[in-house]
């Protein structure tokens, strides 16, 4: 007890020696709260991520319509028809669901009183906002509905969101969903792939890791002041290990307030998240609500963290009555224990080399990882004071600028060093995380076979009558910035009679009716004029009559096979169409969705009575003109205008995973946060430098020396070190993504992958730098050599 009641004693009178020691004691707490606070910051936003995406799950789960499956299930009071819909809106996603209630006691989704009613809309605040603004003119048009209610924060997946339901009279049964209640998420969740989990396990390290260096970094600030306190307190009696122990009580409290910072400036940021779009993705400040046992973690280790480090730095330093060791020249720093870490790391990595399978759900070593990731990149802040020691060392001569800086490095490089760690680590850990993202993204993309070049919009009516069908063509060819249309009417053709003996069933071709211009893109014509018939081959040969019922002067029956609600099927009334005996043969050609190219029956609209053509599926893939802005939006338009359900699709050349593409914005949002909170604590770091060497660079001032020559010293102070950290972020980064690679048994893609983030990494250096320069003139007025 006795010991506890000295460590209290000790730690006590180091926290009243930090809010006591004046303008100066006050300038260093206040200096290190803020760069322990930057950090706590990001982190109770980490332990908020859990909640936040729970939230919006069962956001998400709680509007979606639960559907009835069984398709005998009457219209009751309580069901009713719904469509849910998705557009594209100058690149942003409006997601809604159009409604037509069965009875009046029909549920309402969350966030409303009740379904809207024919012609009227509830949309969320940030739809009503775009709508009424000139910038929504064109989508004001493409949801022709009358705004009579408001959706609320629990119908949302965040305030951002653009989303509707719109009531119509106009859904039929047979092309949509019926529902009696909301609440139909699946509470089951899709395991997620090996892959991407290791890509989250590195993420975590790579983004959270810099944070931890940070805060411990802050807790070292103004370090050499302490130092000198120190002595004081060396000279009235204190021993070596009670002066330590009121070091780390002034570290301590100087935690708590940077815990105090934190907290405070999270709920402060918190409270403006809705007001912000990240990548597409922003929050309600309720969803950012930090783990309790994380938030527990967080609490109790940054003081912790601080106490430790105070007292593991202080192990080194002569603390006596007459002065600090540390203000001469320090001990040649030791390699051999500092590569101890980054061995002990890979020992850990490369025996997980190929346990990690691409679309394998199962589980991998992920402690044994993450440890693995943590100690080769903590391994490499201890390296670094090291190579910045026996660099400098050899350096002399040059610039008196280039002097200052090299002689103050000699004599003090581990202050220097660490003002760079942070951005070290995040740089290595961002350019081994960059290439096991690289490698692995073909494993989450795949070709669509689209042909952009030919179309870039497609969209399909499926059981529209053909009449209507050509119609439909005809808006889509005269909309605004809509350049051609490869618009066909798709169905089936048989063989009349029942089915043969030795028939499996009876042979069916396909039936394509469009333009001529239309009829091209789908196969090599040698000719076309409106009322031609041609017959689509993959070889332009014709196939064997007992095969294939497209056959020059052939006949076809166009009726179609009817299911009922039991399940049988019968046989509507015979539609017979003969085929024209001067049919030409025609060879495929691809299809510029990348589907199987279409073979059978192609036909020119004068050749058959499209009347006679029923539940026929109407395909348009729209050309659009480069030259009219919005013209995709045009499009768009007459597609909601024709049905208010169609699904206008943006054809692409590549096909993304989206769970893949969720991890990816998830990483790039917390990569610019914790970027952020890098630069701005180095800021800090660099500032409280500065103010420790105020007198130093006010004396040389006075003495002559030119305060260009200062700048200068100062950058080269921060270049040397920089150069060399990011050096060593290089080959380490590119070390641990290599064996991450061999984890996932994945060859180099992209050797070039650290290039933008040491060019961001340096850039935040220059900026951290030139924004220290304005403080630096100002501590070299003559009221700096002041002394108390």
């Amino acid at each position: 007890m006795s010991r506890v009641r000295t460590w209290v004693r000790d730690l006590a009178l180091g926290a009243r020696f930090a809010v006591t020691g004046g303008r100066r004691g006050w300038t260093r707490t206040i200096l290190t709260a803020i760069g322990v606070g930057l950090g706590v910051c990001l982190l109770l936003a980490a332990a908020s991520v859990p909640h936040l995406l729970d939230s919006r799950d069962d956001r998400v789960a709680g509007r979606t319509a639960f559907p009835v499956v069984h398709p005998e299930v009457k219209p009751s009071e309580r069901s009713f028809l719904y469509a849910e819909t998705s557009t594209l809106y100058r690149g942003d996603t409006v997601k809604g669901m159009v409604v037509r209630p069965d009875g009046g006691r029909a549920p309402a989704p969350p966030g409303l009183t009740k379904l809207p009613g024919p012609g009227e809309m509830a949309v969320s605040p940030a739809l009503a906002d775009l709508l009424v603004s000139p910038e929504g003119a064109l989508l004001k048009d493409r949801l022709p509905y009358r705004i009579t209610a408001t959706i609320g924060d629990q119908g949302l997946v965040g305030p951002g969101e653009l989303f509707y339901y719109a009531g119509s009279n106009t859904l039929k049964a047979s092309a949509v969903e019926r529902s009696d209640r909301f609440d139909g998420g699946s509470d089951s969740r899709v395991p997620m792939d090996a892959g991407l989990l290791l890509i989250v396990v590195m993420a975590c390290v790579v983004l959270l890791l810099p944070v931890a260096v940070f805060i411990a970094t802050a807790a070292r600030f103004g370090s050499e002041q302490r130092d000198r306190r120190l002595a004081a307190l060396r000279l009235v009696g204190s021993d070596r290990a009670m002066t330590r122990r009121i070091a780390a009580g002034e570290s301590f409290c100087e935690a708590l307030f940077g815990l105090a910072a934190g907290a405070g400036t999270f709920m402060l940021v918190r409270q403006f998240l809705g007001s912000v779009t990240i990548w597409d993705i922003n929050a309600f400040p309720s969803d950012v609500a930090p783990n309790p046992a994380l938030t527990a973690l967080i609490i109790v280790s940054v003081p912790v963290c601080a106490i430790a480090v105070t007292l593991f730095t202080l192990r080194g330093v002569a603390i006596e009555p007459l002065g600090v060791v540390r203000n001469t020249a320090p001990r040649r720093r030791r390699l051999w224990r500092r590569v101890l870490l980054p061995v002990a790391g890979l020992a850990l990595l490369l025996p997980q080399a190929g346990q990690v399978g691409m679309n394998d759900d199962t589980d991998i070593a992920t402690y044994q990882i993450s440890g693995g990731a943590l100690l080769v990149l903590i391994g490499i802040t201890a390296l670094l004071p090291w190579l910045v020691e026996a660099v400098v060392g050899r350096l002399h001569g040059g610039p008196v600028s280039w002097q200052l800086a090299v002689r103050r490095l000699q004599l003090s490089s581990g202050t220097a060093a660490r003002a760079v760690t942070g951005i070290m680590v995040a740089a290595a850990g961002g350019i081994a995380l960059q290439m096991l993202v690289a490698s692995m993204q073909s494993d989450f993309m795949k070709p669509t076979g689209m042909d952009t070049a030919r179309a870039q919009l497609f969209t399909s009516a499926p059981g529209a009558d053909a009449t209507s069908g050509r119609e439909i063509i005809e808006e889509y060819s005269a909309t605004k910035g809509v350049s051609g249309v490869i618009g066909i009417i798709e169905t089936y053709a048989e063989r009349p009679g029942p089915q043969r003996s030795g028939e499996r069933w009876v042979p069916v071709t396909g039936l394509t009716v469009g333009d001529c211009p239309s009829l091209r893109e789908l196969a090599k014509l040698p000719s076309c004029k409106d009322g031609d018939v041609f017959i689509a081959t993959k070889n332009g040969k014709l196939r064997p009559k007992d095969e294939d019922p497209a056959q020059p002067g052939a006949q076809v029956d166009l009726s179609l096979q009817e299911s009922t609600p039991s399940g049988t099927v019968k046989k509507a009334e015979p539609e017979l169409w003969r085929i024209p005996a001067s049919a030409r043969t025609a060879q495929t050609r691809s299809h510029p969705m990348g589907r199987l190219p279409l073979d059978g029956i192609l036909a020119t609209p004068s050749a058959i009575d499209v009347s006679k053509l029923h539940d026929a599926t109407t395909t348009a893939m729209i050309r659009l003109d480069p030259k009219v802005p919005d013209a995709a939006e045009y499009a768009r338009n007459t597609a909601a205008a024709i049905d208010p359900v169609t699904d206008v699709q943006t054809m692409q050349n590549f096909e993304r995973d989206s769970r893949y593409s969720s991890v990816l914005t998830g990483v790039f949002v917390g990569a610019a946060v914790t970027m952020l909170v890098v630069a701005a604590s180095m800021l800090v770091s660099t500032l409280q430098q500065l103010r420790e060497r105020k007198q130093l660079l006010s004396v040389l001032v006075a003495f002559g020396t030119r305060r260009t020559t200062l700048s200068w010293s100062v950058l080269w102070q921060t270049a040397i070190p920089v150069v060399m950290g990011l050096a060593l972020a290089v080959t380490t980064g590119i070390g641990l993504g290599l064996t991450l690679l061999n984890v996932v048994d994945k060859q180099v893609t992209d050797w070039w992958a650290f290039l933008p983030i040491i060019g961001v990494g340096a850039g935040l250096i220059l900026l951290v730098t030139l924004l220290s320069l304005p403080p630096l003139w100002r501590m070299t007025r003559p009221d700096g050599l002041r002394t108390e």
